[in-house]
């Protein structure tokens, strides 16, 4: 499976952004997926994650209310909107495939990644 994340850019704070991730491959729509960031000098954080369904999802507390994960297994594509972006959001995003789990905040859990999407939130 390959994955590409896409749809980063330059926002302002307030403003909204949507990433999708697109996978390669016949089985994206068996599989759990999540969304990483990482920004300068920091470890890799977890954003959300979805059930291979997608009936399930999880956030980090600080994205809850504010990003949104869904998924289109007919196209292979998982999203990540993100609304009332801060200047805290500024990382290099990645979207990934747990094979082995139904659901992690663990990046160890997840077997493949794209190659991230850059979002820089201006002040």
């Amino acid at each position: 499976v390959q994955l590409q994340a896409f749809g980063g850019g330059l926002v302002q704070t307030g403003g909204s952004l949507r990433l999708s991730c697109a996978a390669s491959g016949r089985t994206f729509g068996r599989y759990a997926a999540g969304w990483f960031r990482q920004a300068p000098g920091k470890e890799r954080e977890f954003v959300a994650a979805i059930t291979y369904t997608g009936g399930n999802t999880d956030y980090a507390n600080s994205m809850k209310g504010r990003f949104t994960v869904s998924r289109d297994n007919a196209k292979n594509t998982m999203y990540l909107q993100m609304n009332s972006l801060e200047p805290e959001d500024t990382a290099v995003y990645y979207c990934c495939i747990a094979q082995r789990v139904w659901n992690s905040r663990r990046p160890d859990d997840y077997d493949y990644w794209g190659q991230g999407t850059q979002v820089t939130v201006s002040s």
